[in-house]
């Protein structure tokens, strides 16, 4: 049992901050889906429009760069906390549990270092994308726009990992199972 689970005790096998966080997860997923499901409308009539002869959606392709942008980084955090990045464990299969989980620990919390460096980096260069007032050609939508999703993902999913790293390191990956 970890330190924080005699701070913060389970409720029906998890704790109330790993259902927080998992609802926040699904609710960023679940947006992410929607932005997709949305484009692929937009796309489906513009094609439509164009093989009638009516022309297509004004920046449909602005539009599907943009939601690729925006899904991306709302899907991170459910990856991280389900731990679905690719992980190669041909070489530690053969270990002991106790030494994969150290060493599945030691690279969540890599993890954990890289997405708040992609935190950090990606809001600079929101601030300077914004400062600089670029926008996108057609729809003249201010790229800086693209990022606030993307910076919010790799916020999240920082605070994920560090949350596996040192709360919930003695098991696996939470289930997604309401």
């Amino acid at each position: 049992m970890s330190g924080w689970s005699s701070i913060w005790p389970k409720q029906g096998g998890n704790s109330p901050l790993q259902i927080w966080l998992l609802r926040l997860a699904t609710l960023s997923g679940a947006l992410g889906g929607i932005v997709i499901l949305g484009v692929a409308v937009i796309v489906t009539v513009s094609v439509f429009m164009r093989n009638m002869g009516l022309g297509g959606v004004r920046g449909d392709f602005e539009l599907v760069q943009l939601s690729c942008v925006f899904a991306a980084g709302l899907f991170l955090p459910l990856c991280q906390l389900q731990k679905g990045h690719v992980m190669v464990d041909l070489f530690t299969n053969w270990l002991p549990g106790g030494t994969i989980a150290l060493i599945d620990r030691f690279w969540t919390f890599i993890f954990a270092v890289a997405w708040f460096c992609l935190f950090v980096f990606m809001f600079k260069g929101m601030e300077d994308i914004r400062a600089y007032g670029d926008k996108s050609m057609l729809l003249q939508v201010p790229m800086w726009w693209s990022f606030v999703p993307a910076i919010i993902g790799a916020g999240l999913s920082g605070l994920i990992a560090l949350i596996q790293t040192f709360l919930w390191h003695d098991r696996p990956a939470m289930s997604t199972e309401h």
